[in-house]
């Protein structure tokens, strides 16, 4: 499986799990520490739990893949989930707009998945 089917597997999982506003990047010869990352809110602590639960056990069950590291703190309204190659951030609507992290990557690097 290269990073770019990773990625879209994560984003696929995390719309299953009702994430919102998702949005991939391809971050390949830009990032030294991923090559994909991607982004989405949560609406909820249950709810950012719920989408971190169900990306590890789909991308684990379809694809025999389990995160190398994973920081789940739901009540820190950011979580997220390692695969090196593939980073998934998982935020709350209020975190997601302080950090901005989008500032930092290209519009013309988002995927369409």
């Amino acid at each position: 499986m290269t990073s770019q089917e990773l990625a879209i597997a994560c984003a696929k999982a995390a719309d299953n799990a009702k994430a919102s506003d998702i949005a991939v990047y391809d971050l390949r010869g830009t990032s030294s520490i991923t090559d994909f990352a991607i982004v989405c809110t949560a609406t909820s602590v249950p709810h950012l739990r719920a989408v971190l639960r169900d990306v590890d056990k789909d991308i684990n069950e379809q694809h025999g893949l389990n995160p190398t590291y994973a920081e789940r703190t739901p009540n820190a309204l950011w979580s997220v989930l390692d695969y090196i190659d593939v980073m998934v951030h998982v935020m709350a609507a209020e975190v997601r707009d302080f950090y901005n992290l989008e500032q930092f990557w290209k519009e013309e690097n988002r995927v369409e998945w």
